[in-house]
């Protein structure tokens, strides 16, 4: 039987859903700001650990300090950065942020436990800057700084952010608590890993490797018995620089076990490798 192949999205309907992404990733974050960081005032830097250090020293209320750092860090981002390269997307991440920051600044706050509000408001975040990923969109903010800071100093982007959110961190030790500020760090972890999970999806496929002398018999029973495609490498072993082909196949999770055991019925002395495939693009896994 033929599979289907999916219909490629409309344009219109892409745009729909990326904007869409955006608006509801920059509501996560904005509620999860109000819920957990800002009353346990836990900077877990970006503008919006800015936003907790100034409320706090100044009063001055977080969505307006936002709005101060995020808007002229996007034009300064176009003008620097390659003109329009950060177009509307950002723009309606980094506007959109502090809009409902602002809506829900007299919610009531979920709990006043500094570890309880570093982990669900790192979960919170991390869900929301993963949907805007997810559409290739970004909300501004200390990301654009960190660009703008790597391209002029030629220093990695990854420790251009890492010092940024780091500096803000540290302020807060001096500001509010070295305890809070180690809380600001677990906040930071929890949101690198969520967006991770949001990005990629909870289920992991896996790759499995296999060498075996009995090819031709492990890879129908492959293709029959799992129908999963099976890709022929080319290999040579390192003692005996005998050719030796290895056979690649990538299925679900859950089809691991039975991928072993088809394997161990066709040859009991095949050396299989199995790995995880963080994502997958194609047909059986996700539409590209």
């Amino acid at each position: 039987m033929t599979k289907r192949k999916a219909k490629p999205v409309q344009p219109w309907l892409q745009t729909a859903m990326d904007y869409s992404y955006i608006l509801l990733g920059s509501a996560f974050v904005a509620v999860a700001f109000n819920l957990f960081l800002l009353p346990n005032r836990i900077a877990s830097g970006g503008v919006s650990g800015i936003s907790t250090i100034v409320y706090d020293v100044f009063g001055i209320e977080p969505a307006f300090t936002q709005w101060a750092f995020n808007i002229p860090l996007f034009i300064l981002g176009m003008l620097l950065l390659g003109g329009m390269k950060y177009g509307m997307k950002t723009l309606v991440g980094t506007a959109f942020i502090p809009f409902v920051v602002f809506l829900t600044r007299h919610i009531e706050p979920a709990t006043s436990d500094p570890l309880l509000g570093a982990l669900f408001g790192g979960i919170g975040v991390g869900i929301g800057l993963g949907l805007a990923f997810r559409a290739n969109g970004s909300t501004g903010g200390t990301d654009l700084a960190a660009q703008i800071v790597h391209k002029y100093t030629g220093i990695s982007l990854g420790a251009c952010v890492f010092i940024i959110d780091g500096m803000i961190v540290l302020t807060s030790a001096f500001v509010f608590s070295i305890e809070l500020a180690l809380y600001a760090l677990i906040a930071l972890f929890v949101t690198g890993k969520t967006i991770d999970l949001v990005q990629m999806g909870v289920g992991y496929s896996k790759i499995a490797l296999i060498i075996s002398d009995q090819q031709d018999t492990v890879k129908r029973s492959i293709l029959t018995d799992i129908d999963r495609g099976v890709t022929k490498l080319s290999g040579y072993g390192g003692y005996t620089d005998e050719e030796r082909p290895v056979l690649m196949c990538v299925v679900h999770q859950r089809e691991v076990t039975k991928l072993k055991q088809v394997v161990k019925t066709a040859d009991p002395k095949a050396f299989v490798i199995v790995a995880n495939a963080t994502e997958v693009l194609g047909e059986g896994f996700k539409i590209q």
